[in-house]
């Protein structure tokens, strides 16, 4: 299930940066074949392929494994009725495309609901 979200996730960034898997290579050091392996669902990833991907992309690993554009239940599916967040129940992590003055205000929301669950 982790390489699914993983490799989802890798697929969503380059997308959203306009980079290509050539130029993720280069950034990163994994070679072309196991960038193709893995975003088509074929590659298992080490932990240290996985941090230099996520250094590259400049995005906290834990993003990378945990947030994704599948919905809970395609997610519980993968996970075979199993998958579970790291966040308490009340809360979810969510991937939005926002203008600007929209994503100030969803940030602060967010710094807001982190304080809260580090207080706790």
């Amino acid at each position: 299930m982790y390489n699914y979200i993983f490799f989802t996730n890798i697929l969503r960034i380059l997308d959203e940066r306009g980079m290509t898997k050539k130029e993720l290579h280069e950034m990163s050091g994994v070679s072309n074949s196991f960038l193709s392996d893995l975003t088509t669902g074929n590659g298992n990833p080490s932990l240290k392929v996985m941090e230099a991907i996520a250094t590259a992309l400049d995005v906290p690993l834990p993003l990378l494994l945990e947030s994704t554009d599948l919905d809970k239940e395609a997610l519980d599916e993968l996970a075979g009725g199993r998958s579970r967040s790291s966040l308490p129940p009340g809360y979810e992590r969510v991937s939005v495309v926002l203008p600007e003055h929209k994503a100030f205000i969803v940030k602060r929301w967010g710094e807001e609901a982190r304080k809260k669950l580090r207080s706790s």
